[in-house]
């Protein structure tokens, strides 16, 4: 379970760039978590995070400021406080593979399946499942465990994911077919 960006300056009232309706994401994605985590799977949280004081931060050429490293802000958010076995990666761009050890990770782990959920599905989510296709991976996105900044965006991202990079279930669906060992069903058509 990859769990891209449920950090505070995202999603919680006070952030610096709150994405509406992030908050209804969190019981659908705590009922994947912890059929993963029931089942022995890895749950890991990719982190957006800044540095202070660097000489270019290329997000943040066109993105407002945020995430900062060791603030309330680039913390994930209470309501899916990590548990003791996940892990953490830091990501200083959108996404979650990209000069990161996401991939060394995971393959340390055996992982060959991964469910991506989080925000914002049509920027760090999607280039994040982008990245994991190209390594390999088979790519899940439970479409209630992920928002975009519209539903333009939203549909449009789904869509494509569905159509090119993966399989798009939901969390009921992700939760029945760990719960009994099946493949998910694919909502986009083809």
């Amino acid at each position: 379970m990859l769990v891209v960006d449920m950090l505070n300056d995202f999603c919680s009232e006070g952030g610096l760039m709150v994405l509406a309706g992030a908050q209804t994401l969190y019981a659908p994605q705590r009922a994947v978590m912890d059929m993963a985590r029931r089942l022995g799977a890895v749950v890991v949280y990719v982190n957006d995070s800044h540095r202070h004081d660097m000489r270019t931060e290329r997000e943040l050429e066109k993105r407002a400021p945020h995430c900062w490293d060791d603030t309330w802000g680039g913390a994930v958010v209470s309501e899916l406080a990590p548990a003791l076995r996940d892990i953490s990666v830091v990501k200083r761009r959108y996404s979650g593979f990209f000069q990161t050890d996401l991939d060394l990770t995971l393959r340390d782990m055996k992982v060959d399946t991964v469910v991506v959920m989080g925000v914002v599905t049509n920027i760090c989510v999607r280039s994040t499942v982008h990245d994991a296709f190209f390594h390999g991976y088979k790519v899940i996105v439970p479409n209630d465990c992920v928002a975009a900044t519209g539903r333009r965006e939203q549909e449009s991202s789904l869509y494509d994911i569905g159509t090119h990079f993966g399989w798009v279930s939901s969390s009921d669906g992700v939760v029945s077919a760990l719960e009994v060992g099946k493949e998910v069903v694919n909502l986009v058509d083809e």
